[in-house]
């Protein structure tokens, strides 16, 4: 598709002709960038969006140089201010690449050294391109760190990352890449990871620093309304190509492509709360498995059920004995320790999806895990339907299977090793939820409840996308037969039309097996969307708890009303 240009009377800084980047494997060519197209003015802000596999990553490595074997560009021109990068030697790119493009990626440590402090990397990246003292350098180095906002930059110029959080791991990341002041910056879904709180510094402060330098900027996302705040145009790409490019508040209020539109339909915030979403294709319709588990005894819907009384969890790092000869003596200070969570009582009621909201460090997935019974509370105790989660004594341990947890990170939770119909059947077969002849059958019946094919029982993990291994994550989760599930940022990283099968599997599997989730996330639309109530977790106390459509529209407490000030919002469709 052709670029629509609003700064004709500009010359381009950025001209992308017909770009192509092919993969070879041994099925053949993978034309992951395929006759891509368009162009960028000085200080101009484009928005590249899509869902994973669409191009959008490849074509920024591709107009960086970035491209390793046996990828290849096949064909195309990229000219920067009139100069042709493509062809270019490797020294001439090196000598552009940091200095006159910039690129800030998704994960802020495959930018930084772990090894080496960040004063020394940013004037590791200064002697890069220019001649330059170590004085200066470090002067310039706590300049670029003032410069996003970082506080103390004279002591923290020589933190190392590990002694920075996510959020300001990628201030760093984005001060190293406007070192130079380049004409242009590639940055590749560098909040995608980070709370909306930071998120929202960063957007704000990028759009400062765009205009304060006159920077180019590529922000590519699959997060639309993170794109709707900061972009000028939208580049929306599919399968390689871009269909559809303009001015972003026209392709995202008045979409002209059908894949355009089912990314918007996709999202939670543009359907009520509770309804499923659209262009969420994939989940099959199966039922799930009839429950083995004892059902007597439960309480009504509605009913109290499982309940969290005054907890305290307290992490200290474990002193050896010189240290405590030392401590005891007055040598040395007692360990410190961290108190993640503060004294928190919570009730889920039964069948009720409660949401639990706050930022990194608040403490929400340390009381997730102390509910579903894998950390043990320092103090205070967690009760399903009267009974405790975990033994008492000195070493405590999980005594129910009522329980269950979906992680983050499917590809972490997931043995590797293991075929996924055994990573299924493990619990069940252990615990004598079926008998091993009956396991095959049970697992064929859970993988086409959450929408996958009953034959993919013999695949390993690696073989599934990220969707799909949520989906076995959810029915490894599920095949215990729990009546409360811990949902731990379940769609965190997933595209919107991935996250919106993942929220309607969800959706259906809690009304037909009457499920109390737990559902722990930074993204507030989505806890919007499936939560019946929500609390908000702030430096290891619940500050606010309520319905949650009351709270989302009356927010009482001064940190609720800044996290959802904070939060990105899409323009209006149009009628």
């Amino acid at each position: 598709m052709t670029d629509t240009q609003p700064h004709a009377t500009t010359a381009p800084l950025l001209d992308v002709t017909n770009l192509a980047t092919w993969f070879p494997t041994g099925r053949g060519e993978i034309k992951a960038v395929d006759g891509v197209s368009f162009s960028l003015a000085p200080g101009e802000v484009l928005g590249l969006v899509g869902e994973s596999g669409s191009g959008k990553s490849i074509t920024g490595f591709s107009i960086i140089g970035l491209i390793d074997e046996p990828g290849r560009i096949v064909e195309g021109s990229v000219k920067l201010e009139g100069r042709e990068l493509i062809g270019l030697p490797a020294h001439e790119l090196r000598a552009i690449r940091g200095k006159t493009i910039s690129m800030v990626f998704q994960d802020p440590m495959m930018t930084l050294n772990p090894v080496l402090s960040i004063g020394t990397q940013i004037r590791l990246a200064l002697e890069a391109h220019e001649s330059i003292t170590a004085a200066q350098a470090r002067e310039r180095a706590i300049k670029a760190l003032a410069q996003v906002r970082i506080s103390d930059p004279e002591r923290k110029v020589d933190f190392f990352p590990h002694q920075f959080s996510g959020g300001m791991r990628q201030r760093v990341a984005i001060a190293i890449a406007l070192l130079h002041r380049p004409k242009l910056i590639i940055c590749d879904e560098p909040t995608t990871a980070l709370d909306v709180s930071i998120q929202a510094e960063i957007l704000a402060e990028m759009k400062e620093l765009v205009a304060e330098l006159g920077t180019a900027l590529i922000w590519i996302s699959h997060d639309l309304a993170i794109v709707s705040s900061i972009a000028d145009r939208v580049a929306v790409m599919k399968t390689g190509r871009i269909v559809e490019i303009g001015p972003a508040l026209g392709v995202l209020t008045r979409p002209q492509h059908d894949y355009t539109r089912a990314l918007l339909d996709a999202l939670p915030s543009r359907a009520k709360p509770g309804q499923l979403l659209l262009r969420a294709s994939g989940i099959a319709d199966a039922a799930p498995p009839p429950r083995k588990a004892a059902t007597a005894n439960l309480p009504p819907l509605g009913s109290p059920y499982l309940v969290i009384d005054e907890a305290v969890k307290r992490f200290e790092k474990p002193a050896g004995i010189m240290r405590r000869l030392a401590i005891k003596s007055g040598i040395a200070q007692p360990v410190t320790s961290v108190q993640a969570v503060d004294g928190v009582s919570l009730v889920l009621k039964r069948g009720e999806v409660l949401g639990l909201v706050g930022e990194s460090g608040s403490g929400k997935s340390t009381l997730g895990r102390m509910a579903a019974g894998i950390t043990v509370p320092s103090a205070g105790t967690v009760r399903l339907n009267g009974q405790p989660v975990m033994s008492a004594g000195r070493s405590p341990t999980k005594i129910t299977t009522r329980v269950q947890t979906i992680f983050q990170d499917p590809f972490a939770s997931l043995n590797g090793r293991m075929r996924i119909g055994d990573i299924v059947a493990e619990g069940p077969l252990a615990h004598r939820l079926v008998t091993r002849s009956e396991a095959r059958g049970y697992v064929a019946d859970w993988l086409a409840a959450v929408g996958l094919d009953p034959a993919f029982a013999n695949r390993f993990p690696h073989q599934f996308s990220g969707g799909q291994r949520q989906r076995i994550a959810i029915a490894r989760a599920l095949a215990m037969q729990p009546d409360v599930v811990v949902c731990d940022e379940p769609v965190a990283s997933l595209d919107v039309s991935i996250q919106a099968q993942i929220i309607n599997l969800l959706i259906r599997l809690r009304s037909e097996l009457d499920l109390s989730l737990i559902f722990i996330s930074h993204d507030l639309s989505v806890v919007r969307h499936l939560c019946d109530r929500v609390a908000i977790m702030y430096r290891g106390r619940i500050v606010e708890e309520g319905e949650a459509g009351a709270l989302y529209a009356d927010p009482q407490h001064d940190y609720t009303k800044r996290l959802l000030a904070a939060v990105p919002v899409l323009p209006m469709a149009a009628e």
